[in-house]
């Protein structure tokens, strides 16, 4: 089992989730800084997927990947080019990723969802999950 200090819930497409995965870091708000800085090391970190792409207008409301967040403070990455935004240098967080399956939001009973008008919180990029639904998150992910 893995012992957690706080745990945080990310919102990133599918498809990001994927190389966030792949390459062991998160980065959330377009690069901004501001949310990395609320992390800590050995906090547990869960990516909600809204949509496979950014931009997509099809659902996809899944819970995507699951970590640890390293003990490494973020970092900022080399300059990449970001659509409308242009080259931005953005900055990101090391994530201990887990190897899981993703769950679908109607298949997973957490305290989260239980809040009246819960998904408006989303729209922030990270919100604070609690110790109990992310132990519910990463059994049924990780089963």
């Amino acid at each position: 089992m893995i012992a957690t200090v706080n745990a945080w819930l990310g919102v990133v497409s599918a498809q990001h989730a994927r190389i966030a995965v792949e390459h062991g870091f998160i980065q959330l708000n377009h690069g901004k800084r501001y949310n990395l800085q609320r992390l800590g090391g050995g906090d547990g970190f869960v990516i909600y997927s809204p949509t496979e792409r950014f931009g997509d207008k099809t659902p996809l409301r899944a819970f995507t990947a699951l970590g640890i967040v390293a003990a490494e403070e973020p970092y900022l990455a080399e300059v990449m080019y970001m659509g409308a935004r242009g080259n931005i240098r953005p900055w990101r967080r090391r994530v201990d990723f887990l190897p899981v399956r993703p769950a679908a939001l109607r298949d997973v009973p957490l305290q989260l969802t239980q809040e009246p008008n819960w998904g408006y919180q989303l729209r922030r990029g990270l919100v604070s999950l609690s110790a109990e639904d992310f132990a519910v998150l990463r059994s049924v992910m990780t089963s």
